[in-house]
């Protein structure tokens, strides 16, 4: 296709820019248009970690010259490789970023010459050389394992290894838990390949560590560990370290290592089954306290996040894969490129883009799931950024602020590495590439390894068992799941997606319709209305003769449309709510199987009717299929005079009802629940308010009262489409989360009282 004629000549671009101006060095600096070797230039850190002086960014793109069928090259870059690597340098390095981009690519590499030979056309004259390469870099990293633990140190001396006077490091006493976690796949495949057991042994054992040292109320693991005593330094649960340290282990153990129950005592479903349970919140992963998981700890997410829907889609858990991914796709449209780090209300928190390939990654695999052409576009749209706003003439740059657009004098060797391969795949048929794909599995860095690892016997043999998975689930955590085998139908995922096109507060779903004049005199008492009135779909726009238009639309008026318009003139007056009457969150909880709990609604309140504050367990009904009530009629007790503020989306439910206030007590509902009209608002990126009445009709209620917004209320009604009926519990939002009551946050909420009235 032309993308894909497009990828790789972007790819010779990249490459070819390395080879010309930065190799033999690490990395190419592509605004300087030269190599960036360790100790000449400005130290950055903890990135320079990954420089040892072994030509990383050739070793990390071997494999990639494969699967783009760059065979000339490879092998030019295996020769270049063999003749001038060197692994015995004296300089400190990540064990984590080692394993995965030099132990991972020369494996990789390895495995790709050694099937190139076997099939007598090319490679004829390789030994093994990028095997024994592999070794003599396993035996440099194996002192990290040193400890009285078995979790390895963070850092290792090429030469001198750990604990030698002359290493300089070794006085660590932490780790991140993917930089203990995720050393299983590259060491086993060396294990199993040279047939020699002990970097297999020593991989395994610290992965047992992580999995004895978890909580066992909800099985989850922090995110930095004591390497000697084993620890937790920080048990906040990181989305992006954490997650990656033990989830993606799923597919290694079910690949490479035999089944996940004779993995000694890592247990991957019950690891995942925490994960969905307490941080999965499509489409947001939050972080949470992995000894009180209910609490989020912090309000941002990082992108290294955007592997996991891949990584759901491999399990067979397609649709929050999809929802993740969707809101992942709204952020790079809003932003051009993932963020380091964005809040849950998807605004910027760190800018930087060093041209990170998971979100490539997602796309490829959802699109392999799926067959959604919609995937295909959204890979077109990476690779048209990276053209219009990374591309520099010796390379591509990293993003220093997606804000600014402003450029970091960095091209990592990942992005050679995995994202080139990824879209490459992406626009790639299978009888297109060089070797069938299916038969080989990913690492962490986009590295290629048989599958067929699997089958062979193991070098580590014991008889080790714990508690895993029944029996019933030796088919359902095969890989890909056949528990929930996933339609391979376009519609399937759109239908997903829909529910997150509105976002980043877009997506048209207003169409402009006949506008009219109106005044609004805004009082503005510190707070920000305009942004208010936005949120609830009202642009404001000036007119010629000085008053304000209005417009539910988003779309500005033209004078011409105004002429012999009807026009209203609207007061409004909109205050920040005194700290008395400050609005306290509700939640809708859905009880019954197969929520059991887990899915959460934020719930407005009214200032009528029970208080839920008061009640000690909440309220409980239960929602019926069967007495689902469309078009109830407009009242909605948002009214002053008669004329509706708001029109509350006609649709209603018996025992949680929308159907107006005076006929409740009637129908003996337990409980009111409203949904709120605008299409696509939600409690994330909408300012929640209070439900007040018209000054009557409100005293001889006395069921609770709450409403949702609009993408609240469409999960409710769609627990119910799906289900015969959904138990549900009403309560304060603090209670839910696990907090003593009163302890939430309260959010600064708004009251407003709109008059309309004929002018003229």
């Amino acid at each position: 296709s032309l993308f894909r004629e497009q990828v790789v000549e972007m790819f010779d671009h990249a490459y070819g820019s390395y080879m010309k101006h930065a190799y033999p060095a690490d990395e190419l600096m592509p605004l300087s248009c030269r190599g960036r070797v360790r100790g000449m230039e400005p130290n950055r850190g903890d990135i320079d970690d990954a420089l040892g002086k072994f030509s990383l960014t050739l070793i990390d793109t071997l494999d990639t010259l494969v699967v783009l069928n760059k065979l000339e090259e490879f092998e030019e870059g295996v020769r270049r490789a063999i003749r001038d690597v060197r692994l015995d340098n004296d300089v400190v390095v990540s064990v984590f970023e080692t394993n995965i981009r030099v132990l991972g690519g020369l494996l990789g590499a390895h495995v790709m010459a050694d099937m190139l030979r076997q099939r007598g056309q090319r490679m004829l004259w390789y030994r093994d050389e990028l095997l024994h390469m592999a070794k003599e870099l396993g035996n440099r990293l194996l002192p990290a394992f040193n400890t009285t633990s078995g979790l390895p140190y963070p850092r290792v001396n090429l030469r001198y290894g750990v604990l030698n006077p002359l290493s300089r490091t070794g006085t660590e006493s932490d780790t991140c838990t993917a930089c203990a976690g995720t050393m299983i796949l590259e060491f086993a495949a060396l294990s199993r390949l040279l047939g020699d057991s002990v970097y297999e042994e020593h991989a395994r054992r610290a992965l047992d560590v992580l999995w004895q040292k978890r909580q066992r109320g909800s099985d989850l693991v922090g995110t930095v560990i004591n390497i000697h005593n084993g620890d937790w330094v920080r048990r906040a649960r990181n989305q992006a370290a954490a997650i990656w340290a033990g989830q993606w282990v799923r597919r290694v153990s079910a690949l490479l290592l035999g089944l996940p129950w004779r993995f000694s005592e890592f247990s991957p479903p019950q690891h995942y089954a925490a994960i969905m349970k307490y941080i999965s919140q499509p489409p947001l992963l939050l972080s949470v306290h992995m000894h009180n998981p209910t609490i989020s700890v912090r309000s941002w997410m990082d992108s290294l996040l955007a592997f996991f829907p891949g990584l759901q889609v491999l399990r067979g858990d397609l649709k929050p894969a999809i929802e993740t991914h969707e809101m992942l796709y709204q952020v790079t449209k809003e932003h051009k490129f993932l963020p380091e780090a964005f809040t849950t209300e998807f605004r910027v928190h760190w800018g930087q883009h060093p041209l990170r390939p998971e979100f490539a990654e997602s796309t490829y695999f959802l699109y392999k799931a799926t067959g959604d052409p919609y995937y295909l576009r959204v890979g077109k749209s990476v690779v048209e950024k990276l053209n219009a706003h990374a591309r520099v003439p010796c390379g591509f740059a990293a993003v220093q602020d997606v804000r600014t657009g402003a450029h970091e004098d960095r091209m990592d060797s990942f992005f050679l590495a995995e994202m080139f391969k990824y879209l490459y795949l992406l626009f790639s048929e299978k009888s297109e590439l060089p070797f069938d794909i299916d038969d080989y599995v990913f690492t962490t860095e986009a590295h290629l390894l048989p599958i067929s690892l699997s089958t062979s016997q193991g070098p580590c043999q014991d008889n080790r068992t714990g508690v895993y998975a029944s029996e019933e689930d030796l088919f359902s955590y095969s890989c890909p799941s056949a528990q929930t085998l996933f339609p391979n139908n376009p519609s399937f995922a759109k239908t997903i997606r829909d529910g997150s096109k509105y976002l980043m507060g877009t997506g048209g779903g207003y169409q402009p319709s006949a506008g009219r004049g109106i005044e609004l005199p805004l009082h503005d008492n510190g707070m920000e209305p305009m942004e208010f009135l936005k949120s609830m779909g009202i642009s404001l726009t000036p007119l010629s003769d000085g008053s304000i238009g209005v417009t539910s639309t988003g779309a500005q008026l033209d004078a011409s449309s105004q002429k012999g318009v009807y026009r209203v003139k609207l007061i409004a007056e909109v205050t920040q709510a005194p700290e008395e009457e400050e609005v306290l969150p509700l939640a809708v909880q859905l009880i019954s199987p197969p929520f059991l709990g887990r899915t959460v609604l934020t719930a407005g309140p009214a200032k009528f009717g029970m208080d839920l504050t008061k009640t000690e367990h909440g309220v409980s009904a239960c929602l019926l299929r069967k007495a689902l009530y469309k078009s109830c009629g407009t009242g909605n007790g948002f009214e002053e005079g008669g004329a509706p503020a708001f029109s509350v989306q006609a649709a209603c439910l018996y025992k949680l009802m929308v159907k107006g206030h005076v006929s409740l007590q009637h129908d003996k509902a337990h409980a009111l629940v409203r949904i709120y009209h605008r299409e696509g608002s939600s409690s994330e990126d909408t300012p929640l308010f209070q439900m007040v009445g018209d000054g009557g009709g409100t005293d001889d209620i006395t069921v609770p009262l709450v409403f949702l917004f609009s993408r609240e209320g469409a999960g409710l009604l769609a627990a119910l489409e799906e289900h015969r009926n959904v138990d549900v519990l009403l309560l304060p939002r603090d209670r839910q989360l696990g907090q003593e009551p009163g302890k939430a946050e309260r959010l600064k909420g708004v009251n407003i009282k709109i008059r309309l009235a004929e002018e003229g």
